[in-house]
């Protein structure tokens, strides 16, 4: 909707005055009762529209066009701004709680934003890259070609180009979580105790505290397996979707993928080394299923043998309770978890992608992260709050997004086909099925790539500056935030921060951003840490 400079002449009864009376947008009578408590009237007289070209400072040509007007009519810049951070209030306020559940798309690695939502046709080409940019369902804004289906739903879309941090690091815990700094030797420690915990952890968190009791289908689930497990001989897991202080019992349940896929890529490797690697992100039999791992009964085990024995282990927790109550919190809750898990048939279906259509799953694309999508939709459905989808290194490391060498190869080969597919087919069906107003998606990485190329033929890490997409739940539609300079490099306007989308995400999901949580010390931490709602992003 547009706002609007109006011009209202007023009476109040309490000065016995009149004169005209200028205000911004649809907070008019309030400011006015504000001005004039005994504001008895108005009628508007005029109204004055400005072009939406942005100046240096953040304000748009409009903008300043109802600025000066005030000032000629005795209405400061102050009063001004103060009117567009009611306005931004007012908003902010509408969107609380819209979101019911959130899909979070986490592309470990790192996808370039020249390639990607954040191309530069007039940069050279060591800059540009071989990609150019294509026209969008909105007018005026372009993104690469390598994405033709998401340019046909970037309507939906908001797109963050400002994105920042000072950590050109694989910082997944960083990004999303509300831990203040990073330093690389916790990369490669998941459980350091200066960890904070998962943005999924801390809705897991807060929601059991509402609802009193673990859901039937858990609110924080993870898809296809746990992040940077299946990355070669020499692949450590990374930090990032874990509980931290709140403990173990509060990580993501884990789904599992067992098969490779069905097409021979080669991954090539510096050195002049290559292997041929059968990866599921590049394609996968339709008849692959997803399991959720260590939660399967032995044979000889019946549901009736296992419900009798929790039931004895119940009266000999109640007991242990009295002893340690914390140790038994959490024992508690895994055990309630693995007997939700087992005996619920909520989770078995939304798990059996099969019972989708041809068409419907070919939407997604036949890939594992296309399927890991249309996965996370059937998980919000059957009534999920929080789903990540990685979309992990396969094979060897420093392969897929962490493109180092090979760049182009791997973007045309499979990684942005992939994407484009997968992404586009989630926004579409969300939305052909009433659920995109109320289920968030965030499309985000721990970083960017450099705005020139190496040597190798790739980018290397670069968080000065990079690129996210999010939609539904409250995002709005069409929206562009942000700037990027010439080169892809540097912000050039409205810089943000992993920790500004940590909060939002919270707010649009209904929780507090400013919440507190106790660590294991008792110290009470913001849930996500520096960070502020945006709302440019409503």
């Amino acid at each position: 909707m547009r706002n609007s400079l109006r011009v209202y002449w007023l009476w109040s009864t309490r000065e016995v005055s009149w004169g005209w009376y200028v205000v911004f947008g649809r907070q008019s009578r309030q400011i006015a009762r504000a001005r004039w408590p005994l504001f008895l009237g108005s009628s508007e007289m005029l109204e004055v529209l400005g072009s939406q070209r942005r100046l240096c400072g953040g304000l748009t040509r409009r903008d300043w066009l109802q600025a000066g007007t005030l000032g000629m009519l005795g209405f400061g810049l102050d009063d001004f701004l103060r009117l567009q951070e009611i306005q931004a209030a007012s908003v902010v306020d509408q969107k609380f709680g819209q979101a019911k559940s959130c899909i979070l798309l986490l592309p470990y690695g790192s996808p370039p934003q020249h390639e990607t939502f954040d191309p530069k046709p007039l940069a050279p080409p060591e800059i540009r890259g071989e990609f150019a940019p294509v026209s969008t369902s909105v007018p005026g804004v372009q993104i690469s070609e390598g994405l033709p289906k998401i340019a046909d739903v970037v309507d939906r879309l908001t797109i963050v180009r400002s994105m920042t941090h000072p950590y050109p690091v694989h910082c997944t815990a960083y990004v999303t979580s509300a831990i203040p700094d990073y330093t690389p030797d916790l990369e490669t420690r998941p459980r350091d105790p200066r960890h904070w915990p998962y943005i999924g952890s801390i809705v897991d968190y807060v929601e059991e505290q509402r609802a009193e009791g673990v859901a039937e289908v858990p609110r924080n689930i993870a898809v296809p397996w746990k992040m940077n497990s299946r990355g070669g001989e020499a692949a450590s897991v990374q930090a990032g979707p874990y509980a931290a202080f709140l403990g173990q019992a509060y990580d993501p349940v884990l789904t599992n993928f067992p098969d490779e896929g069905i097409r021979q890529i080669i991954k090539q490797r510096p050195y002049g080394t290559s292997h041929p690697v059968k990866d599921p992100y590049a394609g996968i039999d339709p008849g692959s299923r997803f399991h959720v791992g260590g939660a399967q009964l032995r044979q000889s085990v019946t549901l009736d043998r296992l419900r009798a024995g929790l039931s004895l282990r119940d009266q000999l927790s109640s007991a242990r309770r009295r002893i340690d109550q914390l140790a038994t919190r959490t024992l508690d809750r895994h055990r309630q978890m693995a007997w939700s898990l087992l005996s619920s048939p909520k989770l078995d279906e939304a798990l059996n992608i099969q019972s989708e259509s041809n068409t419907e799953r070919e939407n997604y694309g036949m890939t594992l992260f296309g399927q890991s999508c249309l996965l996370a939709r059937r998980l919000v459905e059957a009534g999920s709050k929080f789903v990540t989808v990685f979309w992990d290194e396969y094979g060897h490391l420093n392969t897929d997004w962490d493109t180092h060498w090979n760049q182009n190869h791997r973007l045309k080969g499979w990684l942005l086909p992939g994407f484009d597919a997968a992404f586009s087919g989630l926004i579409m069906d969300l939305e052909k099925r009433a659920m995109l107003d109320e289920t968030l998606v965030v499309w985000m990485s721990e970083h960017g790539r450099t705005p020139t190329f190496n040597r190798e033929a790739g980018r290397d890490h670069w968080s000065r500056v990079y690129s996210i997409a999010m939609a539904g739940g409250g995002v709005a539609a069409g929206n562009v935030i942000g700037e990027s300079d010439a080169r892809g490099g540097d912000v050039l306007d409205k810089p943000v921060s992993p920790k500004d989308i940590l909060a939002t995400v919270f707010h649009l999901l209904g929780i507090n951003a400013d919440a507190l949580v106790h660590d294991r010390l008792g110290r009470r931490l913001p849930i996500a840490g520096t960070g502020k709602v945006r709302s440019e992003i409503f």
